[in-house]
């Protein structure tokens, strides 16, 4: 009888322990998955396989959405769209990666990945010839860039992409300028003198200590000049002759005073 009762409770420790070990390789094999798909996708991310990253990462994801590996995933995933030029899914991905972990000690990476992505929308092979002005484009991807670079410097002024993100601010601003001045000398050539005047006005507001303030400057004299407005004409001539002597639009506009 105790024999047979020996052999049950061998039979039943012999359950117990194949439920136990069941358990554990599931979890096992699922880590190791896990690591493998990232792997493989961070060595396709590596290679310049972007289109191929961004369908392991998001397989990762999808079979694996917890864990250390998918968390990386997420903000690996920004960086290949932002390569492959998917601006709009970079950003998607980068604000999830935000929204999931606020607090995570990459996060200020994720905002900077929504800048680059921005910074560099709408580029082509065009744009590296000298007759192509990325000021020209519109500026709704560099508003956007601008401003994520903003939050960036704004929510973390130490981060290691701090120096990098202000240098790439000068760089848009003074792109918004310029095409703030593109549109004012549009409005000139165009008759609409009162319109060029004001947007020459908004880039000396918005845009001070920028390469576009002496044309800016230059289009508000022309535009009074031709509306007759003679002591904003003068006035601003003034400031041309004070910070930029040599500027053409003086020798212009009072050459033709003086033919009156």
């Amino acid at each position: 009888m105790a024999g047979r009762y020996f052999i049950v409770f061998c039979m039943l420790a012999g359950l117990s322990a194949c439920s136990s070990n069941g358990e554990k390789k599931p979890d096992g094999r699922a880590e190791l998955s896990a690591m493998q798909l990232y792997r493989e996708a961070k060595s396709a991310l590596d290679s310049g396989d972007y289109e191929m990253a961004i369908q392991k990462f998001e397989s990762l994801e999808g079979r694996f959405p917890f864990g250390p590996y998918a968390q990386q995933a997420q903000i690996d995933i920004a960086y290949a769209y932002y390569k492959f030029d998917e601006a709009e899914s970079a950003v998607g991905a980068a604000d999830r990666f935000i929204k999931m972990y606020p607090r995570h000690p990459r996060v200020d990476y994720a905002y900077f990945i929504k800048g680059l992505a921005k910074f560099n929308q709408g580029h082509s092979a065009f744009d590296n010839l000298p007759s192509q002005d990325p000021a020209k484009r519109d500026p709704a991807a560099v508003q956007k860039s601008y401003q994520y670079f903003q939050e960036l410097l704004t929510r973390f002024p130490d981060s290691i992409y701090a120096d990098d993100a202000r240098q790439r601010l000068v760089y848009l601003r003074n792109n918004l300028a310029r095409f703030e001045l593109y549109t004012a000398e549009f409005y000139f050539q165009t008759g609409a003198y009162v319109a060029a005047a004001n947007r020459g006005k908004y880039i000396l507001e918005h845009f001070a200590r920028t390469p576009s303030i002496p044309g800016a400057l230059a289009v508000m004299a022309r535009a009074y000049h031709t509306l007759g407005l003679s002591d904003l004409e003068h006035d601003t001539l003034r400031v041309i002759a004070l910070n930029y002597p040599d500027h053409a639009v003086i020798k212009e506009l009072r050459g033709k005073v003086a033919k009156k």
